[in-house]
Formats: structure tokens, C-alpha cells, sequence
């Protein structure tokens, strides 16, 4: 599938995929949409405790790294785990200019090690954040219980309704601690059913720059 850098509207890059005219992050701002679907509305409601991370499409390691940003501002403790079945190339992840646009030039290392650290292992970043990038694919996940809040940032529904299913979201609802939550730039119907009907109380806030809604679930209990 052809692949190219563009630049989305708040001047920060992502991956466009031609052949379904999907990108990686949302042509409006990948950035603004990183921070404020995952960081807003997920990172903050835990604030002052340490957390544990699963990121469901880790992709250009956008989200990990402003994840990473937020520990080092706040001294939080993350331990950060990121599921991906085709990681992106080394020459691709090069383009990509996150860190400049974060005015993140002193962790350029930390961008760098995130994608060079080795694959299905517990890599130390730095004292408060640790990172396992897992080579898999969403319906071999089997966690159970482990992370306080998932990051849902798979391929848009239109193009792989399969990775949005009921059977994905329960192996989301098992891998959640009691209470935990899940935060995705989706706000179709199809989706919210197939939440609730795992368990997931779900309900709809106000989307990123381009996008009116956006969905955060819990795992009540």
C-alpha cells in the first residue's frame, strides 16, 4: 500500500495511506488530536498516580511520546505498553517532526530510542516511564485486568470495521483494571453499541479540532 508524509493542519506530519485515503492521525492536527483525546480526556483523570498504558495502535509513536512529555512535566510514573501489528519504517519515523513542533528538542533521543528499542520487551525511557512495544495483532491480545487506561487509536471504522467489533472490545473491557478507562477519537453508533454490550458504560464528549465527538468508556464496577 502506497505511503506518504504529509503535513496536517496544525503543521505536525503523519502517514497517509493512498490506497484507502486514511491517515494515521486526523488531517486537522495530529497533534491537537493526541492531546486532546488521549491526554485531556484520558492521561488527566489520573493525575498524581502511576499509570498503566496500553496504546492500540502505537503507529508513529505520536501519542507515547507527548505521553512521555506529560510524565517528565509531572514526574508520573507510566508504564506504557503499545500494540502494533506493521510497524512504521525507521526512514518514515525520521520524517516525522513531533519533536519540533512539541518544542521537544532536548528528548529528540527519547523519539529516537522509543522506535530503535527493541520489540516485546520492558524498556526503561527514563526513571518514570517505562515502554513495551508488542509485534501483534488486536485480536491476540489477552491481557487481563492489567492497565488502568487504553489509548484506542486503531484505523478508522470505515476501512477496518473489524478492529471496532464486539470481540475486540471485550479483550479491551478483561485487559482494564476495575474502574479503568478507554479513550478513541471514534463516535459512530455501531461502536457504542458494541462498548456497551461488553460492559462498557460509555459517553460522548466533544471531539478534537475537525471532529464534533469522540467517545470515552468505563469499566464500571
Amino acid at each position: 500500500m502506497k505511503r506518504e508524509i504529509i503535513k496536517t493542519l496544525d503543521g505536525s506530519t503523519t502517514i497517509h495511506l493512498q490506497e484507502w485515503d486514511e491517515c494515521y492521525h486526523s488531517k486537522h492536527g495530529a497533534i491537537q488530536e493526541a492531546k486532546h483525546v488521549f491526554i485531556k480526556n484520558g492521561l488527566s483523570l489520573f493525575e498524581d498516580k502511576a499509570v498503566s498504558i496500553l496504546e492500540i495502535g502505537f503507529g508513529t509513536g505520536l501519542n507515547a511520546f507527548i505521553t512521555f512529555l506529560e510524565s517528565a512535566q509531572k514526574q508520573q510514573k507510566i508504564n506504557y505498553v503499545g500494540v502494533e501489528a506493521y510497524p512504521v519504517e525507521a526512514k518514515e519515523v525520521l520524517e516525522m517532526n513531533y519533536v519540533s513542533e512539541l518544542e521537544a528538542d532536548q528528548y529528540v533521543a527519547v523519539f529516537e530510542k522509543m522506535h530503535e528499542c527493541e520489540w516485546n520487551a520492558e524498556v526503561e525511557i527514563s526513571a518514570d516511564f517505562t515502554l513495551t512495544k508488542r509485534k501483534q495483532f488486536f485480536d491476540e491480545i489477552n491481557d487481563f485486568e492489567i492497565f488502568d487506561l487504553i489509548y484506542f487509536d486503531a484505523f478508522g471504522y470505515r476501512v477496518q470495521p473489524e478492529l471496532w467489533s464486539t470481540e475486540i472490545f471485550q479483550k479491551m473491557y478483561n485487559s482494564l483494571k476495575p474502574n479503568g478507562v478507554l479513550v478513541t477519537y471514534a463516535a459512530r453508533g455501531v461502536v457504542k453499541r458494541s462498548m456497551i454490550s461488553v460492559g462498557f458504560t460509555v459517553e460522548k464528549l466533544a471531539g478534537p479540532p475537525g471532529k464534533r465527538e469522540m467517545f470515552r468508556a468505563f469499566k464500571k464496577v
